[in-house]
């Protein structure tokens, strides 16, 4: 992997700043943690999992095993067994949440927002699923019902990413937008399930100019020509989610514990931030 080094370069440049702050955090709240003394740091846990939605591998095990353990003891010669890696990564979602928000991309006034479902169990399991029986909903989707969460993104037509939120699967996708706009500057673009006049008026007052597609019973709003053209380019988003589901890995039934959900989807975020080529837009700017 050509920029592994890269990423632990970065990855580490930040957990030097953010352990010692953290851990005396939990130190003034009187929170009880037990750390048990590792031979992996948390840069290389971070690096190792960051790589792994990089690598094309479907599963994390076959990953670790057979490429990690077998090919990488050069670059971690510390190398801790299966079973050991799979506690310790229960223990970086605190600084993965902390690092997605430091590779987020600038504001360049143009925004897109939308949001994915992610699954935790077929449809016909539901009653019988126990992991995440007290986080995950039934919502809708445009593939039909699903029991699960919803991603929320927003990016620019750069294809960077500038805020990220996770909901149940039967959370309004208008619930979490006010939420996700504190560094948004410019038009931001959504599609008619965004539709709210009360919405649009409060990012108005925050110098966000919010353009929604319109629905077949709405009356017909007058658009400028050059929103009309950012609208039909929403389809970058779905670029994105079908990259994270595909390629980072961020979508699949198999996780055991609401903590290593959220583990995978940070990493695999984080994973997409460093790739060098993202969907996006030809916009020339003067």
């Amino acid at each position: 992997m050509n920029n592994l080094d890269a990423i632990y370069v970065d990855v580490d440049d930040f957990c030097l700043l953010f352990e010692p702050a953290w851990q005396k955090h939990l130190l003034e709240t009187g929170e009880k943690q037990r750390i048990k003394p590792s031979r992996l740091s948390t840069s290389e846990v971070v690096t190792i999992l960051i790589a792994f939605h990089q690598s094309g591998y479907r599963d994390f095990k076959t990953y670790y095993t057979c490429f990690v353990c077998q090919y990488w003891r050069q670059h971690f010669p510390d190398l801790v067994s299966y079973t050991r890696m799979l506690k310790l990564l229960q223990t970086v979602l605190s600084p993965l949440c902390r690092y997605l928000k430091t590779r987020y991309a600038r504001s360049t006034g143009i925004a897109f927002i939308d949001s994915t479902t992610l699954k935790v169990c077929h449809n016909l399991r539901i009653p019988r699923h126990k992991v995440f029986s007290e986080e995950a909903e039934r919502g809708k989707g445009t593939m039909g019902w699903f029991y699960g969460f919803k991603l929320h993104l927003i990016m620019n037509d750069e294809g960077g990413l500038l805020a990220v939120k996770v909901t149940a699967g039967n959370v309004d996708d208008r619930t979490p937008v006010r939420d996700m706009v504190d560094n948004l500057t410019g038009s931001l673009y959504g599609d008619k399930g965004y539709v709210s006049s009360a919405l649009k008026a409060d990012l108005a007052e925050q110098g966000i100019n919010f353009i929604t597609g319109q629905r077949s019973n709405m009356k017909p709003q007058k658009i400028s020509a050059w929103d009309k053209a950012m609208l039909s380019k929403r389809f970058i988003i779905e670029t994105v989610f079908d990259q994270l589901k595909n390629m980072a890995q961020i979508d699949h039934t198999r996780h055991r514990s609401c903590i290593s959900f959220m583990v995978n989807l940070m990493a695999g975020l984080i994973a997409y931030t460093f790739q060098t080529k993202k969907p996006s837009i030809n916009v020339t700017r003067l």
